[in-house]
């Protein structure tokens, strides 16, 4: 019998967590946004390690989990992490950012297997991803759970205002966004980045990014009824 946790683990490739940073290593090249891509690192294994109920092999499932990267202009670990867990096949990678390579500096849901949207330009991901999750939810599918992990500089951007304003409200409690919070952002919130979404009504909880145990627990909280954010605390971009 298939579970739901065999269902949140890839197929076995033979890469883990500690053979992330030698896939990042193949990619080489220019404008790479290396500190933009290994602030995600941490979560986005986490994620598609022990949460996610989606493999290679589920892409065209309806009751699949959605994943959107909406930070999608540092995608090297998005690729290492896709490439560790079979989506995409590791050789790929060193041609990252190559004019006839797939993987682009900004991930192409048409030419990356396991990719749903196309991304990098900031501030679309959580607007599409509460349409994503209204669509499912007219159409009743209700098994699947929609994520999304966005920059905390894209919070500049109105168009998330938007989405966190409606989802509160609108009660889409399947829907998930993991906020990086690298101290990129330039307009400061009175009481940080949790306090904006909450006001809107949503569940959230500021963990440790890079503590896997505690992404873990963040992600798999219950949250009935509200859209959940999970704020992930890494180190500072810097200047």
């Amino acid at each position: 019998m298939t579970t739901t946790n065999d269902l949140a683990l890839g197929p076995a490739t033979g890469y883990g967590y500690a053979d992330l940073s030698h896939l990042m290593r193949l990619m080489t090249g220019d404008e790479k946004h290396g500190p933009a891509a290994t602030s995600t690192l941490d979560a986005l294994w986490v994620l598609y390690d022990r949460v996610l109920r989606v493999t290679p092999g589920r892409m065209e499932d309806p009751g699949r989990d959605r994943f959107l990267l909406s930070k999608g202009h540092g995608p090297m670990a998005y690729y290492a992490v896709l490439a560790a867990k079979g989506f995409v096949p590791v050789d790929w990678l060193e041609g990252f950012g190559a004019y006839d390579s797939p993987l682009g500096h900004h991930p192409d849901r048409v030419l990356v297997p396991g990719v749903e949207i196309g991304s990098g330009s900031l501030g679309h991901g959580l607007p599409i991803a509460v349409g994503t999750t209204l669509g499912l939810r007219a159409r009743g599918i209700t098994e699947s759970r929609v994520w999304v992990l966005v920059g905390d500089a894209e919070l500049d951007e109105g168009s998330n205002h938007e989405a966190i304003a409606f989802a509160g409200p609108a009660g889409l409690e399947r829907l998930h966004t993991v906020v990086i919070d690298n101290a990129s952002a330039r307009h400061a919130r009175p009481g940080g980045i949790a306090a904006r979404f909450e006001a809107a009504g949503w569940s959230t909880e500021t963990v440790d990014g890079r503590d896997h145990d505690a992404l873990y627990a963040a992600f798999t909280a219950p949250h009935p009824g509200q859209p959940r954010v999970v704020v992930a605390r890494v180190e500072s971009k810097g200047p």
